[in-house]
């Protein structure tokens, strides 16, 4: 006879092939929306980068963050497996262009550029220009006449530089410019505003509080948001058809939006327009 231990490993043995059981028929009942290969059968390969609220792994090693959820709920509706691959964001689109990962997460900006190399995705949302006080300001014309940090790289540096001249004070990083508007040096900032939403889940705010800018034919971003997207390689066309036709879908029942609003956002990213590239 068997002992216990051997039963036990018996009936764990058993419990688990019932559990294999259970996957595989879960697998067979799931019917993928669309027919498209991924670099491994039946898994979507994810390069995943840290920019939070956009894009992270969590302490069990499952990719989180807005991009993460949308991509775990496209591979949902295609009966995939996710495989999360934590990278640099420096070393991200090289994992697309070798073929080592499907898509990759991270606010990536549908641009020009870009797409001269990779193809992206439909827009998934808009990285909206915020006006960070203590006021509260949500005008452009409240930051005439007052000492305004911002970010280097963002779309609306150029058009804030005409409009101020040299009343702007640009900044390697969001940390060093929210230092200065903490300590007094400048009077307002202009970032991301899903960067102020997680900086103020965080307090790390005190009493400054996060706008979104209103539209102003100034400066372009406000009216034109830069669209986020997920960058793919361009010989995965089908994969392209079958990303585009479900992130159409989560823009139409909601998902989005729902996902956008599980980080602390409003929502209003959801609303893309039409998919543009920035010049």
């Amino acid at each position: 006879m068997p002992s216990n231990k051997s039963k036990a490993y018996t009936i764990l043995a058993a419990a688990a092939g019932l559990a294999a059981c259970v996957q595989l028929a879960s697998a067979q009942d799931c019917t993928p929306k669309h027919k498209f290969t991924t670099i491994a059968p039946g898994t979507l390969t994810v390069a995943v980068t840290t920019y939070a609220p956009h894009s992270f792994m969590d302490q069990t090693g499952t990719m989180k963050g807005i991009d993460g959820d949308i991509a775990a709920d496209f591979a949902k509706r295609e009966c995939l497996t996710v495989k999360a691959v934590a990278v640099d964001p420096a070393a991200a689109i090289q994992y697309i262009l070798s073929g080592q990962a499907d898509i990759t997460t991270g606010d990536w900006y549908r641009t020009a550029e870009r797409a001269k190399v990779m193809s992206l995705s439909a827009p998934l949302y808009t990285d909206q220009m915020a006006i960070y006080s203590k006021e509260g300001f949500k005008q452009v014309a409240d930051l005439e006449g007052k000492k305004v940090g911002t970010v280097q790289g963002y779309l609306w540096v150029a058009d804030l530089k005409t409009m101020l001249g040299s009343s702007l004070k640009l900044y390697p990083n969001s940390v060093n410019m929210q230092q200065d508007l903490f300590a007094g040096r400048i009077q307002v900032a202009v970032d991301g505003y899903s960067t102020g939403v997680v900086a103020a889940q965080k307090g790390a705010l005190k009493d400054v509080k996060v706008e979104i800018a209103a539209p102003d034919d100034r400066v372009k971003a406000t009216k034109e948001a830069a669209q986020a997207a997920f960058p793919y390689s361009m010989k995965a066309t089908d994969l392209g058809q079958a990303l585009d036709a479900d992130i159409a879908a989560m823009h139409q029942d909601g998902t989005i939006v729902k996902i956008l609003k599980s980080y602390g956002l409003d929502g209003t990213a959801a609303d893309t327009g039409a998919p543009r590239l920035v010049q």
